[in-house]
């Protein structure tokens, strides 16, 4: 009976592990959240970035480089041009918190679906988002300005690379 009961324990134990949303396989990457449902349709990322110019919200599927990551949770990212003929950065967060990315994330490729926006971050955002990023007391005392920025609400990322 004891053995019977240890078993059960053991296979609903790893019921639950394969339960939690973890990142799944998919194609050479991995996906993160809803995933991505058509990644041919993926935007370049200065054309996003341009058309932002002259739109406050797109839906948009676009590919961009990560060059930073909340190193305290991966609730954030910083995107840029793979292709480094932008040196624009976006900020990226994950839809009702609903999935993080790994922490050692920065150099790779991703693909994103989600909502391209322009919005002002407010000063308190700001040095939250330093502290994640471990910045210096200095540095986040130097934050004094709310800032207009380029993001995105992602509902699925897959890293391509």
């Amino acid at each position: 009976m004891k053995k019977i009961f240890f078993v059960l324990v053991v296979a609903a134990g790893f019921g639950l592990i394969a339960c939690q949303s973890s990142p799944k396989a998919e194609g050479d990457g991995k996906t993160f959240g809803a995933g991505v449902a058509d990644q041919s349709a993926a935007l370049e990322f200065p054309a996003v970035m341009g058309q932002l110019d002259s739109m406050q919200t797109i839906n948009v599927t676009m590919k961009g480089k990560v060059t930073n990551v909340c190193q305290k949770k991966g609730c954030w990212m910083k995107i840029t041009d793979p292709t480094n003929t932008s040196t624009e950065e976006m900020f990226v967060q994950f839809e009702d918190y609903g999935f993080f990315m790994p922490k050692d994330l920065a150099g790779h490729t991703v693909i994103m679906e989600g909502k391209a926006y322009t919005d002002t971050t407010s000063v308190e955002d700001l040095k939250h988002f330093a502290e994640d990023d471990k910045k210096s007391k200095e540095e986040i005392a130097a934050i004094t300005e709310p800032s207009v920025e380029k993001k995105f609400m992602a509902t699925g990322v897959i890293i391509v690379d």
